[in-house]
């Protein structure tokens, strides 16, 4: 018998530590919470993570946290006013036998680096594409939404290209795609001021 919903505990926000590496996918962080959602999934809220929730397009990381004998497989993360959900199942759980962790507990976090590499490579093509626009004069297109996921990434962009020069357009967007990946640019990350904004009005709300 599945355990009882429980309402989730009042936790502040989780500190994003993808932020501090992005290239990191282990790490460690402490259990805030673990408790059932009314929908039936199982929640880890930790005081940090690495793992990604869903978000800006891209999917969601998936990985594992364990400590001792519990080992928690991450099969999906969202987030909410700044807290991170885990969300998934424990190993052995339902037979019997399944160990979960306590508050306050220490954690390994282990992200599938496979996933992780494929969802990053998506979604650095949705920016590069939006270089490529600038770069081969469509720079009056407006990006809107960005699906970021393997069964069939695409961006979308408000504006008009007269039907005579699309397929021109699609050619230089490609010849100028390839040619900045062959040169072999970095990518790097940058905190924006909406961010750091949220973060600032977490902690009042939460101080």
């Amino acid at each position: 018998m599945a355990p009882a919903a429980a309402p989730a505990r009042a936790v502040g926000p989780t500190r994003l530590a993808y932020f501090d590496d992005m290239w990191a996918l282990r790490s460690h962080a402490t259990v805030l919470d673990v408790h059932q959602e009314e929908s039936g999934r199982q929640a880890v809220v930790l005081d940090a993570t690495i793992f990604h929730p869903q978000g800006g397009g891209q999917p969601a990381d998936k990985g594992i946290i364990s400590a001792g004998g519990a080992r928690f497989h991450v099969e999906d993360v969202r987030t909410k006013d700044g807290v991170v959900y885990h969300y998934g199942r424990f190993e052995g759980s339902g037979e019997g036998c399944g160990h979960e962790f306590n508050q306050g507990e220490k954690v390994s976090l282990e992200v599938d680096e496979e996933r992780r590499s494929l969802n990053s490579r998506l979604h650095s093509a949705g920016h590069l594409l939006d270089i490529c626009t600038s770069n081969v004069g469509l720079s009056h297109l407006e990006p809107g939404k960005c699906y970021h996921f393997p069964d069939g990434a695409f961006v979308e962009y408000k504006g008009v290209i007269p039907p005579d020069q699309i397929q021109d357009k699609k050619n230089e967007l490609e010849r100028e795609a390839n040619k900045l990946i062959l040169e072999g640019a970095k990518v790097v990350k940058e905190v924006v001021l909406k961010y750091i904004l949220h973060r600032l009005i977490s902690s009042i709300i939460y101080a």
